[in-house]
């Protein structure tokens, strides 16, 4: 973990900034010898199939298996499931 001044980040912002998020470095900015701030990266893109590929690992067994069944009924009112599981992003 590297530490800049306020004054060093303001006159390199575009540098710090491409380092942090290339490099994933985190970086401590401090002001007047006092830690002020801490510049970390974001989380990484994920589509939708990498975002949710994990669900069902926190379903339980009896309930991942009728979800479907579930959403197609009327549980919720206005809510039904179209038959079958399309890609949202397919044109």
């Amino acid at each position: 973990m590297k530490t800049i001044s306020a004054t060093e980040l303001a006159r390199n912002l575009r540098r710090v900034l491409d380092r942090v998020a290339a490099e994933g470095e985190e970086i401590v900015i401090e002001r007047n010898h006092e830690q002020i701030a801490r510049l970390v990266a974001g989380p990484g893109r994920q589509n939708a199939l990498e975002a949710m590929a994990d669900l069902y690992h926190t379903l339980p067994d009896d309930v991942a298996a009728t979800w479907e069944t579930d959403a197609r009924g009327n549980r919720w009112k206005g809510s039904k499931v179209a038959k079958g599981v399309r890609d949202p992003w397919a044109s």
